[in-house]
């Protein structure tokens, strides 16, 4: 399975095509306001607004042989611990080589925002390289998790 926080990713129409291609199964999953999806491997999830609901309904179900799509970094924690593969839409893949690494550095930046109020990020704009690195790690990921799962976990 392929579950995607869905409220702000970018790369909702490339988890659709690699859903399809593999024949598998992918869950959108936000508050809401995204259009549904006609393809039947494609559910769309809408759960209660309210903080990080999405985020719990996704790391409840996450397990080995799945793929989550997120650029919530405890959540991408969740689902590693969980055996899931992670990447976010930028086709970083989030381990648990990395994650630790990443949870730390994404602390850190928060209690530097909170500490300089002029300190606001927004990072770079997403570009087409990002898309594409993402369309090819997902490629990978579904291979690996695929094989993972006939290898018997």
């Amino acid at each position: 399975m392929i579950y995607v926080d869905a409220d702000a990713c970018p790369v909702k129409a490339e988890v659709e095509a690699v859903a399809t291609r593999h024949r598998i199964q992918a869950y959108m999953v936000s508050n809401g306001g995204l259009r549904p999806s006609r393809n039947p491997l494609v559910e769309m999830v809408f759960v209660p607004d309210g903080p990080d609901v999405a985020d719990m309904w996704i790391a409840e179900r996450a397990k080995a042989g799945d793929v989550v799509v997120t650029n919530d970094i405890p959540l991408a924690a969740k689902c590693v611990e969980a055996g899931a593969r992670v990447l976010r839409p930028d086709g970083e893949a989030l381990t648990a080589v990395n994650i630790g690494n990443v949870l730390a550095t994404r602390d850190l930046m928060t209690d530097l925002r909170a500490a300089d109020p002029f300190r606001q990020g927004g990072g770079r704009p997403f570009s087409k390289a990002d898309r594409s690195r993402f369309s090819n790690a997902l490629e990978a990921a579904m291979r690996a998790a695929a094989k993972e799962v006939s290898d018997g976990g």
